[in-house]
């Protein structure tokens, strides 16, 4: 039997060997498709923490296209998913807020074929795993087998960490559980296995990690892998002051300010870098896996995160906005059958609403005519090549962010604006909506924004908690009572 409780040892080696057979012509390539929830830009190949350790990731995105400028779809994992997996936006099909994945309407579900459902439909057998969709019912559409991992409580390390009042879900701290224990564990292990086996054609297997999903919880040893001090990000003390109402109400407020109370920034970013190389560790057992099977030289890989993660930029937590750190996610492509140099980056803003027409593209697949995005193809070819439209992030009805290479621009449902300058403020700390001198960036931008969007789908919705053109009457709230608690608690330290 093989020993999967292996001390975590450095990457040796490359990626994926050299194809030892030719293949046929018509040959379809077979597609490893990687899901991680709430991973932002802190891994070795973003560069966005400069203490991240995620070495199999960092292999991959060597040996593939490296998206370094990709944006989420929505950043929630509910929308996002849905608009990446049915392959449209939420302006265009109303799914704006969190659902029920199993009780959205029939009728709806009929209008849109799920990307797994159509590999099936283009001959091909479908696996899964973990969290693809946003929910833990999975349709057989979807999937010719799908393995749901078991649950075993976890047991957490708190006095090596952080926890909140018992809290299951505001813990950031080591478990002392076995591997097998835990679920991103199985989920690697049931690809591994899906890989190890003989298929008679062509297959889709779909693996979803769902670290460093909260709670942060992980095994002792990822965070023993952590540097002792952890490099916390640049923040902005008055930060909030130039940005609209509509986003302040996006930044979790509360959240900031336990941690700063509690003292347990620092605690929090170590468990969430933990969490992000524990991923890390059980998307390199499945490259491995596929790297030793039969079909390494014959299956795309994609690896993408549905959406960032706030660590007290913007004086936020958790996801739930339209700037840089909510929205800008991992994405990488590697095509093993394309001769190409390693280390390729495309520095494009690119959205993941593109994946479904890129894989319809690379697999030779009938895809639905009511898809939105474009196939990545050309800058798979050549990564410099430019793209036509830049990436919209959704955030409830009425609510975009608009992300070009250079200038980030959002509208709320009211109205207001925020515009900010990449090229000279990675941070987004100027709001420059208002400087003439930005007025054609803005205007070009704005263009951008949906002139028609779908009504709200009501059917199905599990969680609703964004202020939008649905929901005006939640802006008054926070402008005059949360908005007004905050600032009077967080003045000590604010000024």
């Amino acid at each position: 039997m093989r020993n999967y409780i292996t001390v975590f040892i450095a990457v040796t080696g490359s990626l994926f060997g050299v194809a030892t057979h030719c293949l046929a012509a018509d040959q379809k390539p077979n597609v490893l498709f990687i899901a991680i929830d709430d991973m932002n830009d802190w891994t070795g190949f973003l560069g966005g923490h400069p203490q991240a350790v995620t070495p199999n990731m960092d292999r991959l995105a060597h040996r593939g296209v490296n998206f370094t400028n990709a944006h989420c779809i929505a950043p929630a994992c509910s929308p996002c998913r849905l608009g990446l997996l049915y392959g449209i936006e939420p302006y265009h099909s109303g799914l704006y807020p969190f659902y029920n994945h199993a009780k959205i309407s029939d009728l709806l579900r009929e209008k849109y074929i799920s990307l797994p459902q159509c590999f099936r439909q283009n001959g091909y057998a479908s696996f899964g795993a973990g969290k693809i969709f946003h929910g833990t019912k999975h349709r057989k559409p979807d999937w010719d087998d799908y393995h749901q991992p078991q649950k075993k409580e976890l047991r957490y390390v708190p006095e090596n960490g952080y926890q909140q009042d018992d809290s299951n879900k505001m813990a950031f701290c080591p478990t002392s559980n076995y591997l097998e224990d835990h679920p991103d564990f199985q989920v690697a292990s049931y690809g591994a296995g899906v890989l190890a086996q003989k298929h008679d054609k062509p297959f889709f297997l779909a693996v979803g990690i769902v670290k460093p999903h909260l709670a942060f919880v992980c095994p002792q040893r990822f965070f023993d892998m952590q540097a002792a001090d952890i490099e916390p990000p640049l923040v902005r003390r008055n930060d909030l002051a130039d940005v609209p109402w509509a986003g302040r109400a996006m930044a979790n407020l509360s959240d900031d300010f336990r941690f700063r109370s509690d003292d347990a920034w620092q605690r929090v970013q170590r468990s969430y870098l933990a969490c992000i190389s524990w991923a890390d560790f059980n998307v390199g057992r499945v490259l491995d896996a596929l790297e030793q099977s039969e079909y390494a030289d014959n299956t795309i890989v994609v690896l993408w995160s549905d959406h960032g993660f706030h660590q007290s930029e913007k004086r936020g937590f958790r996801k739930f906005s339209l700037w840089e750190e909510s929205t800008r996610v991992p994405f990488i492509v590697f095509d093993p059958r394309r001769e190409a140099p390693s280390g390729r980056t495309c520095t494009e803003a690119v959205s993941l609403i593109h994946i479904y027409q890129t894989l319809g593209d690379l697999c030779d697949l009938d895809v639905p005519d009511y898809v939105n995005g474009a196939s990545l193809v050309p800058n798979l070819e050549d990564p410099s090549l430019p793209i036509a439209a830049p990436a919209i992030t959704t955030w409830g009805r009425g609510n975009y962010g608009i992300r070009d290479d250079e200038m980030r621009y959002i509208r709320y449902f009211d109205g207001s604006e925020e515009l900010y300058d990449h090229r000279s403020d990675p941070q987004e700390w100027n709001n420059l909506a208002e400087d003439p001198e930005y007025s054609e960036h803005k205007k070009r931008l704005a263009t951008f924004v949906p002139e028609s969007e779908a009504p709200l789908v009501k059917k199905g919705i599990s969680l609703w908690n964004v202020i939008d053109a649905d929901r005006p009457e939640g802006l008054k709230k926070f402008k005059t009572r949360t908005w007004p608690k905050w600032k009077e608690k967080m003045r000590p330290r604010l000024e």
